[in-house]
């Protein structure tokens, strides 16, 4: 184990590494791991007892250290497995002027998408539902709830529904979903989405590896077909350390 942790952090000399606290200087090394990728987006991070052992320092000291990092986002505590590294993102910007889908929208900047399925298949339609999608009381919807990840970063939780009508078989969406609707000429033209601030619950933020109550931008789709009908019914988490969503504003006639 010691000689592990010398190769992910060089702490020789800490004791005696000049001036501040030891805590903040524990920080900066583990930092400079993380940002240097000897600890890699979803590494273990070594316990903190083999930590204070290996630095000479107490575990009140790690723990100090390890606190701040997981307040900054790089490193997340899961319970009953440890505490894991998170992967500084950059940040994606996405138009609001444009109506794309999640697997169109990453590949138009060369990222490599995929998705883990949280649910797929047909329901009966809930009350919520039935009155976006304009439903009757016995219809059925399809549902796709998806964790979507792009370059092995999870980035969004995105639920969609769509009437059965336009999407009798689920199982035939592999990556995404407006491709499958452009089979049956049932893809969106124009949506409207409602964007609010949320903080993630747990369950929520263990599937995008960030701390519970982690910042999340929360956004509610409504998409239609040309003849006003609507399609889509989604309601979509992401990352607030990974997303900034744009608007092009002009200035109106009136």
């Amino acid at each position: 184990m010691s000689d592990h942790l010398a190769h992910l952090l060089p702490l020789d000399g800490l004791q005696g590494a000049g001036a501040g606290p030891l805590y903040l200087k524990l920080r900066q090394s583990l930092e400079e791991a993380i940002q240097s990728g000897r600890l890699n987006h979803g590494d273990a991070l070594p316990p903190e007892r083999d930590l204070a052992e290996y630095a000479n320092i107490s575990r009140v000291t790690v723990r100090k250290a390890v606190d701040d990092l997981v307040r900054d986002g790089l490193l997340v505590r899961r319970h009953g497995s440890g505490t894991f590294v998170v992967k500084p993102l950059a940040r994606v910007q996405q138009s609001l002027s444009r109506l794309t889908s999640f697997t169109e929208d990453m590949a138009r900047r060369g990222l490599t998408t995929r998705a883990q399925w949280i649910e797929r298949g047909l329901f009966a339609a809930s009350p919520d539902e039935m009155m976006t999608l304009g439903l009757p009381a016995d219809a059925l919807v399809a549902r796709l709830g998806r964790l979507r990840i792009a370059d092995d970063m999870p980035l969004a939780i995105e639920r969609a529904s769509i009437s059965a009508e336009f999407l009798p078989d689920p199982m035939r969406v592999a990556t995404s979903l407006y491709a499958e609707l452009d089979k049956t000429r049932a893809r969106p033209v124009r949506a409207v989405q409602r964007i609010s601030a949320c903080g993630l619950r747990d369950s929520d933020a263990a599937m995008l590896g960030v701390p519970s109550g982690s910042a999340s931008l929360s956004i509610e789709r409504i998409s239609y077909l040309a003849s006003g009908r609507v399609v889509e019914f989604t309601r979509s988490l992401y990352r607030g350390d990974a997303y900034d969503f744009v608007a092009e504003l002009s200035l109106s006639d009136t």
